[in-house]
């Protein structure tokens, strides 16, 4: 998830008094930024408290670094026992299935089960043995989850196995709080969870939101911008975090089938009616590549992509004609 490479863009105020408001604030130990249309700064902050105690809600459901929640305590019993959740958690766990079966496991979110052999900080000199790559992801496969809805039950049938909900939680908050936000009567907004966007209605002068997507190769330059109205938009990449063997870019984003990072683009933005989509897709297809990972965007009905390939070639979906939004 990269805020780096989208930009927002928004204007104040409009002749019916209608204002902008934004509040930024760090949480899940990311950036979140709230932007909502509100008559008056009293309205907006109170708009902006509900988000944010959303936000708490869902971290204390999905969160696996924080020992309480149900998914820590899935992951505490794994291969012991199936534990009681909540029915909102075992319904995100079944979309995060869908999507695992659509990409061929490129999304996962037992991809929290590997060992962690690869580093991206400097420190590695050398590349893992490939008994060793392949052995870092043996307890990974989404295939042994086991969900027991009429129980409300899961299990994860290895011990050591774990789930982490990193590649679609924050897309799955940011549209809780947009459909929160339109039961208060909050008819335009736009929330930002580290890059994960999702807006609804109009700025107040009757113009839709607008992001500028960057390319990684060039992160002082906006190539395109992209109006959004009831979208939403992730971006996925490996620009800052990689290493490299033997002439090879090896990105931080893991490919959980094989152990090995993904290669060949630098990053994916995926536009889609759902963050939660949005946020999951550009990880598979990411992990899947240029040409399977575009051959899949293509299939799937509301679905635009633009991918950025290691030599900062642009590609984009056959639905999205970049002519119309790329600047000079």
């Amino acid at each position: 998830m990269n805020k780096l490479l989208i930009v927002l863009l928004t204007v104040g105020f409009s002749a019916n008094a209608q204002l902008i408001h934004k509040r930024k604030v760090s949480l899940l130990g990311s950036p979140f930024e709230i932007t909502v249309v509100a008559k008056d700064t009293i309205q907006a902050n109170l708009f902006e408290d509900q988000a944010i105690t959303e936000v708490k809600r869902i971290e204390s459901l999905i969160s696996d670094w924080i020992p309480t929640t149900p998914v820590s305590q899935i992951n505490q019993a794994a291969g012991k026992q199936a534990i009681k959740v909540p029915l909102e958690l075992i319904e995100l766990i079944e979309r995060s299935i869908k999507i695992s079966k659509l990409t061929d496991g490129a999304f996962d979110i037992s991809y929290a089960s590997m060992d962690k052999i690869w580093k991206f900080d400097g420190s590695m000199t050398t590349m893992p043995t490939p008994e060793a790559i392949k052995q870092s992801v043996a307890k990974v496969g989404y295939e042994k989850i086991i969900i027991d809805k009429e129980n409300l039950t899961v299990m994860l049938k290895d011990e050591g196995m774990k789930l982490g909900l990193g590649g679609i939680g924050q897309g799955y908050i940011a549209d809780k709080i947009k459909a929160l936000l339109l039961s208060k009567g909050c008819v335009a907004g736009l929330v930002n969870v580290s890059g994960d966007i999702s807006t609804w209605g109009k700025q107040p002068n009757g113009e839709q939101w607008k992001v500028g997507i960057k390319n990684p190769m060039n992160k002082n330059k906006i190539f395109a911008t992209f109006p959004l109205e009831d979208t939403a938009v992730e971006t996925s990449g490996s620009y800052e975090k990689y290493v490299t063997f033997n002439g090879k870019r090896y990105s931080h984003i893991i490919d959980t089938r094989t152990g090995y990072p993904a290669t060949g683009l630098i990053s994916v933005s995926v536009f889609a009616k759902t963050t939660e989509l949005a946020d999951a897709l550009a990880t598979g297809v990411f992990v899947m590549g240029k040409d399977a990972g575009m051959n899949l965007v293509n299939q799937l009905p509301g679905i635009s992509c633009i991918m950025v390939d290691e030599d900062g070639k642009v590609s984009t979906s056959k639905n999205i004609d970049l002519k119309k939004y790329q600047h000079e």
